[in-house]
């Protein structure tokens, strides 16, 4: 293993990638950062760090592989994708694609109920990081972990991965049941419903079951779906408020996800033919097909079924 100091350039200079900067900074690493305004040359940044995380937003994704794919990487670079979301074309989530691009590079998921303004607090919160090499993984648990903030490891990347992108649909769908003042009680079993359906859309896909019983699953359903710093839950509960879609997206800060990881999930779902019953809602919602009251009468007026 190698035991020397690490340099670790991070690509994204929003909230996440600077809270990430921030973390590894409190460990003594010697810390780059590099986005699309920056004056500096990527390749000046990259070439020189055995570790480079990807904090950029999905649609940055794409972009940010094919300009390292010209960049000569240390040989032992560990590559980190800290983004959720599934890209547009191809329906696969991040981790593929860097994997696809840089095969002869570990590649590590980083994901969990992170909502960055808490972090960036000192606020305690916990996050996992996954790959096939326990290695790698191990060694940015190590660049990450401080006094605060908690990192596990696991072996499923495509689970971990998959939990920390499908909750942001049902953030919005939070979001809307907030919005609307429909009780505990329905929050509860939205919440609790969401569930399976994440389940049962990440195990078709591979991931192990396990994994969104974890941090990476149900731990950042349960934040993101119940806190007003998430952006997919401002999402929802301002539409529940009649606010239009544009508008809100001009005051949301940042990215919000789950739009995207809507769409594509319902690609994704009527491809491989997963039921997908509350994105469905979500997705004519975004669609200005049906209104939030109607979205919820939608899903309480399905068939009776038994519970499992």
């Amino acid at each position: 293993m190698i035991t020397r100091q690490k340099t670790i350039a991070i690509i994204g200079r929003g909230i996440w990638g600077s809270t990430l900067a921030s973390l590894a900074k409190q460990n003594n690493y010697e810390v780059k950062t590099w986005s699309r305004s920056s004056s500096e040359n990527l390749e000046s940044i990259v070439a020189s760090s055995q570790v480079i995380v990807s904090a950029v937003s999905m649609a940055g994704v794409r972009p940010t592989i094919e300009k390292l794919s010209s960049i000569k990487l240390l040989s032992d670079t560990i590559i980190v994708t800290a983004t959720k979301g599934l890209d547009a074309i191809t329906t696969k989530t991040p981790s593929q694609l860097w994997q696809e691009a840089f095969r002869n590079f570990p590649i590590v998921v980083l994901s969990g109920p992170n909502l960055s303004k808490e972090i960036q607090q000192g606020l305690p919160a916990t996050t996992v990081v996954s790959s096939v090499s326990d290695e790698a993984a191990l060694t940015i648990q190590r660049i990450f972990a401080t006094e605060n903030f908690r990192v596990y490891v696991n072996q499923d990347p495509l689970g971990t991965e998959l939990g920390g992108t499908l909750k942001n649909v049902y953030a919005i769908a939070a979001g809307v049941c907030d919005g609307l003042n429909l009780g505990a009680n329905a929050k509860a079993a939205l919440l609790t419903r969401a569930l399976p359906e994440i389940i049962r859309i990440g195990t078709h896909l591979g991931a192990s079951s396990e994994t969104f019983f974890g941090l990476s699953g149900l731990g950042d359903l349960l934040a993101t779906c119940d806190s007003p710093l998430s952006r997919n839950y401002q999402v929802g509960y301002k539409l529940s408020k009649g606010y239009s879609l544009e508008k809100i997206l001009m005051e949301v800060e940042g990215t919000a996800e789950g739009l995207n990881t809507t769409k594509v999930l319902i690609q994704l779902a009527k491809k491989e033919k997963i039921s997908v019953p509350i994105t469905d809602q979500i997705y004519c919602l975004l669609q200005g097909e049906t209104t939030p009251s109607e979205a919820v009468k939608g899903l309480m007026q399905r068939d009776l079924k038994s519970e499992y």
